[in-house]
């Protein structure tokens, strides 16, 4: 009797799939460590990776790692359930979908690959390459729009499938499973980064415990990149389990971002590691501080608006997109200031924001000058209504700008304080930041960044139309030939217009 030929259980793999295009192609090879001509199986704790080459020649070269999962294997021996319950021990989708079993493999499989290294050809590390990454199976536990937010702001063009959760029944509709392609011109070690932290984050779980381990591997595959992300908090929260503590930390360690773009990558350097908490800040002067350490623009900035509201006497301040309450942490010193009130559109931002406050431990005095909102700039709201002044630090270049009329007429003719301060970075500085490519803005969410000409362009508009007197401030070093990293804009009500009704 002739024996059948067991098949293999092909729906028990994930797979990856990673595609060069740029000649020779099989410059591949050299960066993963992998021979085109090669198979190589690696064991893992709870399968097999396998990678193998389907095409490789000096136009294209692909590159499959292919992930076996014994689900036995996942739970022999362990006290706790992966999905959690008896039956999830044994039914779950953990050897189908993309998750963190497959970002496990790709640490271990091409951990010299994700670490930046090629012995034998080092000049192709930094090389961005032309990739293209597809995942036939993802999971992608969020909403509709998660997938985006977490790669377009990357760089990447991105094709979606979401898949059915039975083909043959499209009644069922969705599952949380697709089908994911990823293409950008990019080095491998970013990609790989990218990926490595993102699966898990997609997945919204992990199988192994989540300690201080996991957040040092989320800041140091992350180090690249993961700063400037606008997705960051909810990035951190959910490749560290949920676990805030942890996720706090990240974002602390994280804080020279976006708006903090260093003035050279010298002052990137001592920035961070002399970087004080705003514990530690509020016992250091400020002459000490500018002697102690470089300012970092974010610090400067803070430290100008300060000034202004202090020069102008004003008592209450609304801050709109307050984030993650940076400003107001200092703003809450300032004992003459009696009112203080945070609005953003961000609901995790304004979690973050409460933590740095420690709303729930300030003293009844002091808690009751601050309270955070939450609520969209482009939109009239009577809360923010009746104060002396207020507050948009790096905010208006997220906006789209056609939305920037509304903004307007919410700012100047609705809430109309007396003292308005605008600040926004100046796009011609970015020549100065030797990290920063052509034509690329200082972070991925902004919508524009103006020149200083246009800045005072609309600066000037929107004081004629709503009765303001205006004033510009550069912020930081000014360069003599491209002027600021920063630009302010200090409006002032002018009582005898009136302005707009």
């Amino acid at each position: 009797m002739k024996r059948r030929q067991r098949k293999p259980k092909k729906e028990n793999q994930m797979l990856l799939t990673l595609t060069n295009t740029q000649p020779p192609a099989t410059d591949l090879g050299f960066l993963l460590y992998k021979h085109p001509q090669n198979v190589r199986q690696y064991p893992l704790s709870f399968g097999i990776a396998h990678v193998f080459y389907p095409e490789a020649d000096e136009a294209r070269c692909t590159v499959c790692l292919l992930v076996d999962v014994d689900p036995i294997d996942l739970v022999r021996g362990k006290a706790t359930a992966i999905g959690g319950g008896l039956l999830g021990q044994y039914v779950n989708d953990r050897p189908y979908a993309a998750s963190s079993f497959l970002s496990v493999a790709l640490g271990r499989v091409f951990a010299t690959a994700l670490s930046g290294r090629c012995a034998d050809h080092p000049e192709l590390v930094s090389r961005p390459l032309p990739l293209v990454a597809h995942l036939p199976v993802v999971a992608a536990r969020a909403d509709e729009g998660f997938v985006t937010a977490l790669f377009e702001p990357l760089g990447y063009h991105i094709e979606m499938q979401r898949l059915p959760l039975d083909a043959h029944f499209p009644d069922w509709g969705h599952s949380p499973y697709v089908a994911l392609t990823l293409s950008g011109t990019v080095t491998v070690k970013t990609l790989l980064s990218h990926l490595y932290v993102l699966l898990p984050v997609l997945d919204n779980a992990k199988h192994y415990w989540v300690g201080q381990d996991e957040l040092e591997k989320l800041l140091r595959h992350g180090a690249d990149w993961l700063a400037g992300h606008p997705e960051k908090a909810r990035i951190a929260r959910r490749y560290l389990r949920h676990k805030w503590s942890l996720a706090r930390e990240a974002l602390a360690r994280l804080e020279v971002v976006e708006d903090e773009v260093p003035e050279s990558v010298t002052e990137t350097a001592a920035t961070t590691e002399t970087a004080a908490t705003d514990s530690e800040m509020a016992s250091i002067t400020v002459e000490e501080a500018a002697v102690e350490a470089p300012l970092s623009l974010n610090e400067t900035r803070i430290r100008t608006v300060l000034a202004e509201l202090a020069a102008a006497g004003v008592q209450t301040v609304v801050d709109l997109g307050c984030g993650d309450g940076k400003l107001l942490s200092r703003l809450l010193k300032e004992k003459y200031l009696t009112r203080l009130v945070g609005l953003d559109v961000s609901v995790r931002a304004l979690e973050i924001a409460a933590d740095r406050l420690q709303l729930e431990r300030l003293p009844p005095r002091v808690r009751e000058r601050i309270q955070l909102l939450h609520g969209g700039l482009t939109y009239r709201d009577a809360r923010i209504e009746g104060f002396d002044a207020a507050t948009a630090i790096e905010v208006i270049e997220h906006l789209d700008e056609n939305r920037l009329a509304a903004f307007e007429r919410v700012l100047f003719q609705c809430a109309r304080p007396g003292v308005v301060i605008v600040t926004t970075p100046n796009v011609e500085y970015n020549v100065n930041y030797p990290f920063l490519p052509t034509g690329q803005l200082r972070h991925p969410d902004h919508r524009f960044e103006w020149t200083r000409a246009e800045f005072e362009s609309w600066g000037q508009r929107v004081a004629a139309i709503f009765g303001y007197a205006v004033r510009f401030e550069p912020v930081g070093t000014v360069d003599p030939t491209v002027g600021p990293p920063t630009q302010m804009a200090v409006f002032t009500r002018d009582v005898e217009q009136g302005g707009e009704a």
